[in-house]
């Protein structure tokens, strides 16, 4: 009896300890009463099907005060440059955006000028890139002007970033590099002049930026930062598995780097960690991660959007995408993998813990 007695007091004991290590995890790590930032995610589908589109728009019409949609691969060159008829692609994806705006979101509209590995112009929808010489040739000012100026007129959006992840083209085109700034800066000018209330932006990807390892990186960062503190908003695409970071001090080091050196709002227009290990054979690249690591680094963005006054951030994905995946063309298939097991929620739709974190904070008031 006496060593029954002595356990069931380590019993009752060990139970309380669990009890008040349990009562401690529930602490909020976010303990604000208000949010002074905006929360969202892009419209990206975790399968090719419309039951997968339905759920992806009803999903953020829950969890955001924000959305964004993205088109990011191709641009329709020839129809803009000959005046033809548009490709029904595009306007298709065109379409959609505008048939399924959510009601009281706001809506953030990304569009990219580069191609998918950031090297070159994005290409036209059969595949072809248009000559030039510079990308501040005339003619590839003129059609991409009217390509954004048809999409700031048909889907109106609330928040436009213009050019996607630009500083990517210094790393892997140099020599368009200077062509693309006087670009950018022209199209800022008129699409200033034409829609002076919509706040423009272009991003960049901090991971590429901070501790790049070039030869000229503080030449790297002058030039990027000079260039993205011209705009309404400073815009930020952030993985940072890329660079195998993965502990709060590196994220936090990052961030800090980011905001010693911004001037204007941020935002935070695509981001995710992974939530499980990764290797991908083609790339030599092979990271452990984990569930409990993902939701560290979304509490750590949180906090900094918290006490930086970020204007919003976004989650690229909001459930993993293998369904749509699957899809992609063999060039892009093994890029895709990278981002494979980013989403809040895992391909069965079920929930990772860093999707309580989020909703932890998205029910918080959001005052500006």
């Amino acid at each position: 009896m006496k060593y029954a007695s002595i356990l069931l007091l380590f019993l009752v004991m060990f139970s309380c300890k669990k009890e008040k290590e349990t009562k401690v995890e529930e602490i909020s790590f976010f303990t604000d009463d208000t949010r002074h930032f905006q929360m969202g995610f892009t419209t990206w589908p975790y399968a090719p099907t419309l039951q997968a589109v339905n759920d992806t728009y009803s999903f953020i019409g829950a969890n955001t005060d924000v959305y964004e949609e993205m088109l990011s691969q191709k641009v329709p060159w020839q129809a803009w440059m000959n005046n033809t008829a548009l490709p029904q692609a595009f306007t298709d994806e065109v379409n959609r955006c505008v048939n399924r705006r959510i009601p009281g979101k706001k809506l953030v509209l990304s569009v990219s000028i580069l191609s998918i590995f950031r090297d070159d112009l994005a290409p036209d929808y059969d595949g072809s890139t248009p000559p030039y010489t510079s990308f501040s040739d005339t003619a590839i000012e003129e059609a991409y002007y009217k390509h954004l100026s048809y999409l700031i007129q048909t889907i109106q959006p609330d928040y436009l970033i213009y050019g996607m992840e630009i500083n990517e083209l210094y790393v892997h085109n140099r020599s368009q590099w200077e062509g693309l700034k006087l670009l950018m800066n022209h199209i800022r000018q008129r699409i200033k002049t034409a829609y002076p209330d919509l706040p423009l932006s272009e991003s960049f990807t901090l991971h590429a930026l901070y501790q790049s390892g070039l030869s000229d990186a503080t030449d790297y960062e002058q030039e990027v930062f000079e260039h993205v503190n011209q705009d309404d908003f400073v815009s930020v695409s952030f993985y940072p598995f890329f660079k195998k970071w993965n502990t709060r001090e590196e994220w936090q080091q990052a961030l800090d780097f980011l905001h010693a050196h911004v001037q204007k709002p941020i935002v935070f227009s695509e981001t995710g960690h992974i939530s499980a290990d990764l290797q991908i054979q083609a790339y030599n690249f092979s990271l452990n991660g984990s569930e409990t690591e993902q939701n560290e680094f979304l509490q750590t963005l949180l906090l900094n959007a918290q006490q930086h006054s970020y204007e919003f951030v976004i989650w690229w994905t909001h459930r993993d995408y293998y369904q749509t995946w699957l899809t992609f063309p063999p060039e892009t298939r093994d890029l895709g993998r990278f981002w494979l097991t980013t989403g809040l929620l895992k391909d069965d739709g079920s929930y990772r813990e860093a999707y309580d974190s989020w909703k932890e904070v998205y029910k918080k008031n959001y005052r500006p």
